[in-house]
């Protein structure tokens, strides 16, 4: 019974996001009153196969972190977001854990900055949310490597070059941003379970945690390598939100130079994508 409930909430709040609101193309004939399975799942970060699944009762027990993103995407309200947890069978994250809820006054300004790759991060740097131009730009990420110090780490690769000076800077400003978090948010599992695999797998973090790193996020010019319009240089801000944990992070270009032609034209690219 509480899958289906579960389904049947998830289903009655998709149809009434709009997809423009959720920073989605609205073209097109559309079946679905607000947002398809499809988009859902894209901003969920999750399979549609597996939104069907629990839409349809088929799937139960979905994990803290998929109902968080469920409620990330669907943009529910603190009191929706704890009765999402509710009817899922879980008990929503207490004040132990990393805050995940992101504000409504926060997805309007994604809204508004259409034109302007913008990511919303957690206090361990989880990538919450992020909107088209942000995912056209630094690519789709999934499962760890949403998380920017597992892929800092331990990652396959990103599309930030950096120099020796300016990855050693990254580097120490993240472990000390994790260590700080952990110091914070001591009873969180997850966040204990992310240290606990860098320091395993990572002789660069595990030096730097022992040593206890100093360092912090400082505004910085970063140079993207994007494999369809080449390398664009732009300046990145790294913005906290009063009275939360959340960090956003956007990236922008001086008007009149090359750096933002491409970034214009990736954002033309990146919405025919979407579109196909």
């Amino acid at each position: 019974m509480a899958s289906t409930d579960f389904g049947r909430t998830v289903r009655r709040w998709r149809d009434r996001v709009a997809p423009e609101a959720a920073g989605l193309p609205a073209g097109g004939h559309r079946r679905a009153a607000g947002l398809r399975r499809e988009e859902l799942a894209l901003l969920a970060g999750i399979s549609v196969d597996y939104v069907t699944r629990l839409e349809q009762g088929r799937a139960t027990n979905p994990s803290e972190q998929v109902v968080e993103a469920l409620g990330r995407a669907l943009r529910l309200s603190a009191a929706e977001r704890e009765h999402l947890f509710h009817v899922a069978g879980l008990v929503p994250p207490g004040q132990g854990t990393v805050p995940a809820y992101i504000t409504p006054s926060v997805h309007r300004m994604l809204d508004r900055l259409t034109g302007t790759p913008v990511a919303v991060f957690d206090a361990a740097w989880t990538q919450l949310l992020a909107n088209p131009l942000y995912t056209a730009l630094m690519g789709e990420r999934h499962g760890l490597e949403r998380n920017g110090a597992w892929r800092a780490f331990l990652g396959s690769g990103d599309r930030v070059r950096y120099t020796a000076q300016s990855r050693r800077a990254m580097e120490t400003a993240v472990v000390a941003d994790l260590r700080t978090t952990a110091g914070r948010f001591p009873d969180d599992q997850q966040l204990r379970r992310l240290v606990a695999e860098l320091r395993t797998n990572s002789e660069r973090f595990a030096e730097l945690w022992d040593a206890g790193a100093l360092g912090r996020h400082e505004a910085a010019s970063k140079t993207i390598d994007h494999p369809q319009v080449g390398s664009l240089t732009l300046d990145c801000d790294v913005l906290s939100v009063a009275g939360s944990d959340l960090r956003i992070m956007i990236y922008t270009a001086e008007p009149g130079t090359q750096d933002n032609e491409r970034l214009e034209l990736l954002a033309v690219l990146g919405t025919q994508t979407l579109v196909g």
